[in-house]
């Protein structure tokens, strides 16, 4: 969408009122401007279930999406799965326009290794932002807490997610100021599914190649893209800039 069919004083100012109200206010007032022009994405993190269920508990029945790079773990689907069957939904998976054994084909195997962010960029940034021209506002679960990367995380912020057009998108982060424990403390509280892998010393999982388990006092996303200087995939930093 264009910047002109956004303002950026109302977002501000949405932001600033957002860091005071419930999870369930914030989606409330999504939901009731936007309706079903909203979406939440999710890598199906903890914080991103909870959103998922907060919405649906509230009537706020969202479209819900993930990216299906071909690399997820096994446990990753199997969590999917159980998500559906447990809020009664159908989560649309976003798949690249290359196989894995199309890319191995065209750009050699396991690409990931040689070249990570080409890699992210063809299997998450390219499907993510042909769905998002296709909406107003993504719902994500971002937390500032996860890593220096994201310490700024606004709640709503406009974001250019398509600079040879000039598209934006309000990206809401109703979670962006939520610690790591009330995250645990609400998936406990309410018995909902999560990611085996976090029994296993996992915190941020993304795909199987990528991903490895850290230790405690680590960064929640420390386990991705080891021996790298990268710590983002690239869809909360495309090569567009935030308002």
């Amino acid at each position: 969408m264009s910047l002109t069919k956004f303002d950026p004083e109302v977002i501000h100012r949405k932001a600033e009122e957002f860091e005071s109200a419930s999870l369930a206010e914030i989606l409330r007032w999504v939901w009731e401007t936007y309706g079903e022009r909203a979406a939440i994405g999710t890598s199906f993190q903890g914080a991103g279930i909870v959103v998922m269920h907060t919405a649906y508990e509230n009537g706020f029945r969202f479209p819900v999406f993930t990216i299906d790079t071909g690399l997820l773990f096994p446990e990753t689907l199997a969590l999917k799965a159980k998500l559906e069957a447990r809020l009664g939904i159908e989560i649309e998976p976003l798949h690249p326009e290359q196989t894995v054994e199309q890319q191995a084909a065209e750009h050699g195997p396991e690409l990931w290794k040689r070249y990570p962010d080409l890699c992210c960029t063809m299997r998450k940034v390219i499907p993510l932002q042909n769905k998002l021209k296709t909406l107003d506002v993504w719902i994500t679960g971002l937390r500032r807490q996860q890593s220096d990367t994201r310490s700024k995380t606004q709640i709503a912020e406009l974001y250019k997610f398509d600079v040879l057009h000039d598209q934006y998108i309000l990206k809401l982060n109703p979670m962006a100021n939520w610690a790591r424990d009330a995250v645990q403390a609400y998936l406990r509280e309410r018995d909902l599914p999560v990611n085996d892998l976090l029994s296993r010393g996992y915190r941020s999982i993304g795909c199987q190649p990528c991903t490895r388990p850290i230790g405690e006092g680590d960064d929640e996303r420390a386990g991705r893209w080891t021996g790298f200087d990268k710590a983002e995939c690239g869809i909360h930093t495309f090569l567009g800039d935030n308002i």
